[in-house]
């Protein structure tokens, strides 16, 4: 019980102690803000030596646990990619400030002004895994919108994350805006999340970034809004129109070029008109590359060593180098799959035919959808929107990935002259 009761005041410090600096930063100037972001690349950067050293605690830890090698190059921080973290920073700063935005104006009859106006969201509680460089990403945008943070990494990272968020209160103090702004938690008991969890009196929203595990807890013990995604089980259909040396490229990048991340292709899909010509160089590529291939009937034909794929596979996300094909007779039938196994991610269409695009694009519903183009693009930087603190499959608030002004939302500001309801 005393170690509950000591988790409840720690959450509840946390949860007053933001909700306090959410205020302050709420009537801060972007000028403010974005000098407490420079302040804090050149702490990063200036701090590079000691980073180093907390970091090297978890990878010693990672190496005794028997982290994979994929891992613990995630975990690992090295001078070149603290000075990414911090241009990261820099360039959040240079964005513009969606804070104060007049979203829309407009006057009534009765000579009421009334203004949609960007506001922070106020406090975000973010849950995230193993890559200590979330930890700035995170505290750059959330600050950057003006909301206060409450920061949860992974606990493989936690004395990497630990250094660099008390990096970053300090720079952040160092301008004149309170050091709760950001704010990390410092334990990897998991039954502090349930606590904070609950606190929807001083936590706004929380966004948890992880497996699809992660995800589940967070949104059935939360009482506060969740923003999130439960995977990515992404498409490629390659159409009859399709310039097939293009789609062999894209679908490669989709697959290969990062393939344990939430927008890479999980299943490819082919149009029975081009599968014979498409699928045997293709799946040659992808097995020089290491990839499983796992297909229907049709496929197995095309490229006989495609092993059987189960019914289970079309709804799996891999998040490896494993994946599944399915040969299709027209572009219904491909969008008619993607809405049974599909996740809402990331889904793609590589053609030349107008109206297959078309039809793609209105009746594939997910938060991204791309014409000729690798799913592997559904990224706040790759978007432009300077970086991300994760991707929405949710329809309320925010889609896609969720950049600074997916981190605010509006209020209505009404200007009379004494106007009075009749």
């Amino acid at each position: 019980m005393k170690e509950t009761l000591d988790l409840e005041k720690y959450a509840l410090k946390l949860g007053q102690e933001a909700r306090a600096a959410a205020a302050a930063l709420a009537s801060a100037s972007s000028a403010k803000r974005d000098a407490a972001l420079r302040a804090a690349a050149g702490a990063l950067r200036s701090s590079a030596g000691a980073l180093i050293f907390e970091n090297e605690k978890d990878l010693a830890a990672g190496r005794s646990q028997e982290l994979s090698s994929a891992l613990l190059d995630r975990l690992t921080l090295t001078e070149k990619r603290i000075d990414e973290m911090a241009h990261g920073l820099e360039e959040i700063a240079q964005l513009g400030d969606p804070v104060g935005e007049i979203i829309k104006g407009w006057r009534r009859p009765n000579g009421m002004l009334i203004e949609k106006v960007r506001v922070p969201i106020g406090v975000i509680f973010m849950i995230y895994e193993s890559r200590p460089n979330v930890t700035a990403d995170a505290a750059g945008l959330c600050l950057k919108s003006g909301n206060a943070c409450i920061l949860r990494g992974g606990k493989e990272a936690i004395n990497s994350s630990t250094a660099i968020a008390r990096i970053l209160r300090s720079a952040i103090a160092s301008v004149g805006l309170p050091e709760a702004s950001v704010q990390i938690v410092e334990t990897t008991d998991r039954a502090l999340v349930g606590h904070l969890l609950q606190l929807g009196k001083y936590i706004d929203v929380a966004i948890p970034r992880g497996g699809k595990g992660l995800v589940k807890r967070v949104i059935e013990e939360s009482k506060i809004p969740v923003l999130k995604h439960y995977e990515g089980i992404c498409h490629t259909y390659v159409d009859a129109s399709a310039d097939l040396k293009m789609a062999s490229d894209i679908c490669f990048n989709a697959k290969v070029q990062r393939a344990a991340v939430c927008n890479a292709m999980e299943t490819m899909l082919v149009h029975e008109a081009v599968a014979k010509r498409f699928l045997p160089d293709m799946c040659r590529r992808f097995e020089e590359a290491r990839v499983e291939l796992r297909g229907d009937e049709a496929s197995r034909a095309a490229y006989p060593s495609v092993k059987t794929a189960s019914e289970e596979d079309w709804s799996t996300e891999y998040l490896d180098l494993i994946l599944s094909i399915k040969v299709v007779k027209d572009v219904g039938e491909a969008i008619n799959h993607i809405r049974q196994y599909g996740s809402a991610h990331s889904d793609a269409i590589v053609a030349n035919d107008h109206r297959a695009i078309e039809r793609f694009v209105n009746e594939v519903d997910s938060s991204a959808v791309f014409v000729n183009a690798s799913t592997r693009l559904n990224d706040g930087t790759q978007f432009g929107f300077g970086a991300e603190v994760g991707i929405s499959t949710d329809k309320l608030h925010s889609r896609g990935p969720m950049g600074l002004e997916d981190l605010t939302i509006y209020k209505y500001v009404v200007y009379g002259q004494g106007q009075l309801r009749q």
